[in-house]
């Protein structure tokens, strides 16, 4: 059985593993796995070459076409148009591999062994990663043991609060973003009950991104965008989407954060799961904005405001914050705790000694 891990783990996980070794990651599909390697690898200047090779029907689609040389009189491959012609290492993703034909994966035998496509090797530095799907909805081709084996294999399992930071960072439609933060178990289909039901709609991340797409900067969700909504992610979970956010009364981490002063009844009135919302809200707001500009004073000022608060009127709220902090999901945001309003992290620590 394979082990699981984050995202974050995924990343320490690439640092830490040599070029050469192959790295296999199990997963269910529109978890970001493509993405995630993208955004890595880019950082570091490298280009990642996805191939669907499930959409293979033959060897030809990977190895090239066949081509003679008019010298040698023999018979050669033309590099496919991803094969690094510069020399220049590249990240090979192997998307799809447990849905290939039996034909392709023998061909990818040869590359993962020897990182070779038709006597051509791959560029010095260049790593081969390969995903696959499990789950009994698929329809999957068996894997060679010996294939298998040349592999480090991880079941990729990111978390709803990874989550959430990387749709804080890239402008996710804060409904969206709040519905998740109560209803975590709704980010994927591993969490909403089913059975096979063919065509029936269920949720992904993939999915929830494209829901943000289609109702941002739109204020009034009329009936069609229930309906429009529902196609994306299921009748059902759009449902208790449209009847959340119209029944929510919470205060956004910019509320809180910028005006407090106007926000500090409505505080006061919330229940203390509500409160949890707003305390997640805040630090996802306080990680992702690494530079708060003008913004900073309020921030600060507003915020020790709202832990004042927490600390003579709702003692279960500050433990819920203290618990956010502890969890180690926002480095950044306790460094600007430690560094910009050191009395705040004093009193977290205080509060967890008293416990």
């Amino acid at each position: 059985m394979a082990i699981n891990i984050t995202t974050t783990e995924l990343i320490k996980l690439l640092d830490s593993t040599p070029a050469r070794h192959n790295i296999m990651l199990v997963g269910r599909h529109g978890i970001g796995k493509s993405e995630i390697l993208t955004s890595y690898y880019g950082e570091k200047g490298m280009k990642v070459h996805t191939l669907f090779l499930g959409q293979m029907s033959d060897p030809g689609d990977l190895i090239g076409l066949p081509h003679k040389d008019e010298k040698s009189g023999k018979t050669e491959f033309l590099p496919p148009y991803w094969f690094p012609t510069d020399g220049k290492p590249i990240v090979l993703f192997l998307d799809e591999l447990n849905r290939a034909r039996p034909e392709v994966l023998q061909t990818i035998m040869d590359l993962v062994l020897n990182r070779k496509l038709a006597g051509k090797a791959l560029p010095s530095g260049s790593r081969i990663i390969s995903a696959v799907n499990d789950g009994e909805e698929y329809q999957l081709t068996d894997l060679d043991p010996a294939l298998v084996s040349r592999f480090n294999i991880y079941n990729f399992r990111p978390t709803p609060q990874e989550w959430l930071l990387w749709a804080e960072k890239n402008g996710i439609d804060k409904r969206i973003i709040n519905f998740i933060n109560d209803h975590a178990n709704m980010l994927d289909s591993d969490g909403v009950n089913q059975l096979d039901r063919g065509l029936e709609k269920t949720p992904d991340r993939r999915a929830w991104q494209r829901v943000s797409d289609v109702i941002k900067n739109v204020t009034d969700l009329n009936i069609f965008y229930q309906k429009l909504v529902a196609g994306i992610i299921g009748v059902g979970i759009a449902a208790q989407f449209f009847k959340e956010f119209k029944n929510s009364n919470v205060p956004s981490a910019t509320d809180v954060l910028l005006h407090y002063d106007k926000q500090k009844k409505r505080i006061e009135e919330l229940p203390i799961d509500k409160i949890a919302i707003v305390n997640d809200e805040i630090m996802r707001y306080i990680e992702t904005h690494k530079k708060l500009g003008n913004d900073e004073a309020a921030v600060k000022y507003n915020l020790v405001e709202y832990i004042e608060f927490l600390k003579e009127h709702n003692k279960e709220g500050l433990a819920h914050l203290v618990s956010c902090v502890e969890s180690g999901s926002y480095p950044q945001a306790i460094v600007f705790l430690v560094t910009k309003l050191p009395q705040v992290y004093k009193t977290f620590t205080e509060f967890i000694h008293k416990i």
